[in-house]
């Protein structure tokens, strides 16, 4: 077995295509159900199809597998597209508790659920910042 982040390691440990609309799937449904995901949950429209089509399309390039996304939308750089939200630390960590409990919710190995939600921090975390330097500017 590959590491994960090698290839497709990855993208395989989450269960290719079909694994990873699932773990979008309960992403969302948190989203919906957390008090503290409100105000995220307001960023988005009310039909989620497409939401949760692009985030689909994002995680499968994103850990390794087919790059659904770029085919279908083009290029995408997080933290650009997210720079018109306001996105401080309490909507980094609604929206990585989410994915935390989405995560839990998988049938995913222990190492790799740990690997998967240390991983998502760092363009949570980018995605914080350009929005902080956004906020500060004039």
């Amino acid at each position: 077995m590959k590491a994960y982040g090698t290839d497709d390691a990855s993208y395989q440990a989450a269960g290719a295509l079909e694994g990873v609309t699932a773990l979008v799937d309960a992403f969302y449904e948190q989203m919906d159900k957390l008090p503290e995901a409100a105000k995220i949950r307001a960023m988005h429209p009310q039909d989620l199809s497409e939401s949760r089509r692009k985030l689909t399309y994002f995680l499968s390039g994103w850990l390794g597998g087919p790059r659904l996304y770029a085919e279908h939308y083009g290029g995408i750089r997080i933290p650009i597209f997210h720079k018109p939200f306001p996105i401080g630390d309490a909507e980094r960590d609604a929206w990585l508790r989410c994915m935390e409990l989405a995560i839990d919710e998988q049938p995913y190995a222990t190492d790799f659920k740990t690997y998967l939600l240390t991983q998502l921090r760092v363009p949570a975390e980018r995605i914080r910042q350009v929005n902080i330097s956004n906020q500060l500017s004039p």
